[in-house]
């Protein structure tokens, strides 16, 4: 049992030095596999408004599908489009093989990975699903990002109330140790705050940047209240 349902579309406005900056979008749709092994397909975009992009224009697109029997990502493709930076990345995992076919701007290797290796996105949904969010809880997870492989800290640190768009709501505050960039532009560590219901929801995305912080708040996704089109 995921915490999320297939149809899940959480919406986010993202600020920057308390500037709206952009907006980000997640999705989950449940499907059939091979051999009709369940399946999920998670999809986040994330683009600068009108404002920042004419300094520095964000347009981003990840996809990832996920075995949902054992949580582990097969296949997954990021478009990279951040500044002047443009990245098109391609990458097939095989866990039983310990390795990942990665294609990155049309030049492909493979590699070695290690086992339940997650990719960028996947891990999100992975903490989501297994992290108990008891303060003090801690875990480690294998992430394969950009050819190289990485180990993610998530810890537990309090729950609060915390406020916003949403209205207000009960959540733990969760510090993801981040060794690589993710699709939030971060230059450091993470901090999201995941309702303590049943599904966990990502509320909020704090993550420091060149100059000063990034700042994801959700808009439209949380029970009750509408996503925007």
């Amino acid at each position: 049992m995921t915490p999320f349902q297939s149809g899940e579309r959480l919406a986010y406005d993202i600020s920057w030095l308390s500037v709206s900056a952009g907006k980000a979008v997640m999705e989950a749709t449940m499907e059939t596999g091979a051999g009709d092994r369940p399946m999920v397909r998670l999809v986040t975009t994330a683009q600068s408004n009108a404002v920042i992009t004419k300094f520095y224009p964000v347009d981003n697109r990840v996809e990832s599908r996920v075995d949902l029997t054992t949580f582990l990502p097969q296949h997954m493709t990021f478009r990279r489009r951040e500044g002047k930076r443009k990245n098109d990345f391609d990458y097939t995992f095989r866990h039983q093989e310990g390795t990942v076919t990665a294609v990155k701007d049309g030049a492909s290797e493979v590699l070695q990975i290690p086992p339940d290796a997650q990719d960028a996105i996947s891990c999100l949904y992975f903490v989501r699903q297994e992290l108990v969010l008891t303060p003090g809880t801690a875990m480690m997870l294998n992430v394969h990002h950009d050819k190289k492989n990485y180990k993610l800290e998530v810890r537990v640190e309090t729950i609060e109330s915390v406020e916003g768009p949403w209205g207000r709501a009960e959540a733990a505050r969760v510090l993801v140790i981040m060794p690589f960039q993710g699709i939030f532009l971060n230059q450091g560590n993470i901090r999201v705050w995941l309702t303590t219901d049943e599904r966990h929801i990502p509320l909020r995305m704090k993550a420091k940047v060149v100059i000063g912080s990034v700042i994801a708040d959700l808009i439209g996704g949380f029970p009750g209240k509408p996503a925007p089109a």
